[in-house]
């Protein structure tokens, strides 16, 4: 993929280790649910008299939100029974500090703003932002990428659960504090979007004021190719799988720009939706789906797609615009729709695609989409679905898209436009003094490169490790760790080998946060296990083990060094012909059969310096 297929942009959002924004709440998750309310909300129109595409889809959707509210973590003004305190200071200082790291030119005032959002993410149907610095730079692979906003912003609620007509939100993330950074549409591989987000998330950290964990640190991507338009993937939580994201829209972008050509080959032209009633072809149908619609009072609604043949599901799988249609149709509540490229299967034969073709009048190089449920929300369904088959007409259309786990995304909602944002009335504007900017330059973090060859320098690791180190945000426990400098190598190799290797072999990584890591690495420390058993305490610790419950089952105690010695000395003596004739030359050869009799319950440097001392003892007799 060239540097001219394709065009990105990132915004970073990552949440503060500090109070809440505009209340005195602590920034914990919890587990308690607290009191309820419950809300709908509303779109509402810009300073302009506009209101906002994507706000316009959101309340299509009719839904009630129920709000949770741990007293641990909200208060009032999470309710929006309460205006809000005076935005937090620290917060404040830690999005300059940043963008001074990044030679960002701060506002002389600092202005809140209203971004409409009737998600249910937030109670009061907005989010509050701030512009806070513009017009800094990143270097990424030897080049000066723009970063042309910094801005502070409140976290939305966190959503606990989903039914019919209804999202059940908890309001302990609501209001913690975030950093929101965008770059320019500037970087042009999907190795170079990881790379930027790397390093913008190594300097953050090296605020030492950011939280850490799953869920604290959000990257949208936003990508577009010749041709075809700006998307948006948003809430990508693992760095790992950006440039995954990054390839796969561009191949949805080029099936979809090849989708469009094919189409005005075909001189296909939009059409009004000509929604047909067909239950009355479906009345024996022993599709699960259609019968249960049916027992319900449901009904299966079809529609032509004149000339659409082959398109929404190609033979080779690589042209799908039934899928794309799929995800409009659940917009509006359904579990999802049929279509002709895909049938017969899922319980509906040849027979009942015959008749519904002949139903609707339909030619060799037509097909048809159908729609089973409750007649309202299949009909809307249905239109949302046979919109975006039309839209294929002009190649690709600008959208919010969800991230899927294996790198590919869904349908969301439309891109928002200007209409979204209107002044915050309730937060007084904050002047950015001298004084205030001064104190925050003289006292900077440690940048990248400056940390990456202190590191380096400081516990005898090679360069390329340390800035590995800093890019996936291990320093500062590797740091800690290699305070033992013996325990320097053991942690660096863990941390960027072991780990890894872990989750490629399938173990679940969400128990080995940096509490775990800690733990396992003082056990470590304290002689409790050898380090060459360190994958398998690791592995075990994933599962819900505690340390002393892996070092038993594994029965890797720390044996004695007498007992230790006792089986070294053996090993020597059976050898003792080998030895004689390789003298010292035998401690490396060895080695090997020295630690498969320890079984892992010494340590190999010690294992080494005991061989090396029954050779020596030996040798000398």
């Amino acid at each position: 993929m060239s540097e001219h297929e394709l065009t990105c942009g990132l915004e970073i959002h990552q949440q503060l280790d500090t109070r809440k924004l505009f209340c005195d709440c602590q920034t914990l998750l919890v587990e308690d649910e607290g009191c309820g309310l419950v809300r709908r909300l509303r779109p509402t129109q810009s300073e302009l008299g506009e209101i906002d595409r994507a706000a316009l889809v959101q309340a299509e959707k009719r839904l009630r939100f129920r709000y949770q509210a741990p007293r641990a973590s909200s208060c009032l003004v999470d309710a929006d029974e309460e205006p809000p305190h005076a935005a937090n200071a620290e917060a404040l200082d830690i999005v300059l500090t940043f963008a001074a790291m990044l030679d960002a030119r701060p506002v002389d005032e600092v202005h809140f703003m209203r971004k409409l959002v009737i998600d249910g993410s937030n109670t009061t149907g907005f989010q509050r932002t701030a512009m806070i610095a513009t017009d800094g730079t990143l270097e990424v692979n030897g080049r000066k990428i723009s970063v042309p906003t910094f801005c502070l912003e409140e976290d939305a609620a966190r959503k606990v659960d989903t039914k019919a007509g209804e999202v059940t939100y908890r309001l302990d993330r609501l209001g913690i504090p975030l950093i929101e950074v965008a770059t320019g549409p500037e970087l042009h591989t999907p190795e170079e979007v990881k790379e930027a987000a790397q390093r913008l998330g190594s300097m953050m950290r090296a605020t030492r004021k950011v939280k850490r964990g799953i869920g604290t640190i959000r990257e949208d991507v936003n990508i577009s190719i010749p041709g075809g338009a700006r998307v948006e993937i948003k809430g990508v939580q693992e760095l790992r799988l950006l440039p995954l994201y990054v390839e796969k829209e561009v191949e949805r972008q080029r099936s979809l720009l090849r989708i469009r050509d094919l189409l005005k080959e075909r001189n296909v032209a939009r059409k009004d939706p000509e929604v047909a009633d067909l239950t009355a072809l479906f009345a024996a149908c022993p599709s699960k789906v259609i019968a249960g619609a049916l027992k319900k009072g449901g009904k299966v609604l079809g529609a032509p797609l004149p000339g659409f043949a082959g398109l929404l599901r190609s033979p080779d799988a690589k042209l799908r615009l039934g899928a794309e249609m799929a995800q409009y149709a659940r917009t509006k509540g359904v579990a999802g729709i049929f279509h002709a490229d895909e049938l017969p299967a899922y319980g509906i034969d040849q027979g009942h695609v015959g008749r519904v073709r002949e139903a609707l009048g339909l030619g060799e190089g037509d097909a048809f989409v159908l729609c089973a449920d409750e007649p309202r929300k299949a009909d809307a369904a249905l239109r949302a679905a046979i919109a975006r088959a039309y839209d294929a007409l002009n190649g690709v259309p600008e959208e919010t898209r969800d991230p899927l786990p294996d790198g590919a995304s869904a349908y969301s909602r439309p891109l928002p436009g200007a209409a979204r944002m209107y002044p915050e009335t309730d937060v007084p504007p904050i002047t950015i003094e001298a004084a205030r900017l001064q104190r925050i330059r003289a006292d900077l973090p440690e940048l990248t490169d400056v940390r990456v060859a202190r590191i380096a320098s400081s516990y005898g690791i090679h360069q390329q490790q340390a800035r590995q180190l800093v890019n996936d945000g291990w320093d500062d426990l590797f740091e800690e760790v290699a305070a033992n400098k013996d325990l320097a190598a053991t942690a660096a190799r863990t941390l960027l080998s072991t780990l890894p290797e872990l989750e490629r072999q399938g173990v679940d990584m969400s128990k080995l946060d940096e509490v775990a890591l800690r733990e396992v690495f003082a056990a470590l420390s304290a002689g409790r296990f050898a380090k060459e058993a360190m994958p398998d305490v690791l592995a075990l610790k994933a599962k819900g083990k505690s340390v002393d419950q892996a070092v038993e089952e594994l029965g890797i105690s720390m044996m004695s060094s007498d007992e230790a010695m006792s089986i070294v000395s053996k090993v020597v003596l059976d050898r003792e012909a080998f030895v004689r004739e390789k003298g010292k030359g035998a401690v490396g050869p060895l080695m090997g059969v020295v630690m498969a009799e320890l079984k892992g319950k010494l340590d190999g440097k010690a294992a080494s310096e005991l061989l090396r001392k029954e050779i020596e003892k030996l040798l000398s007799s």
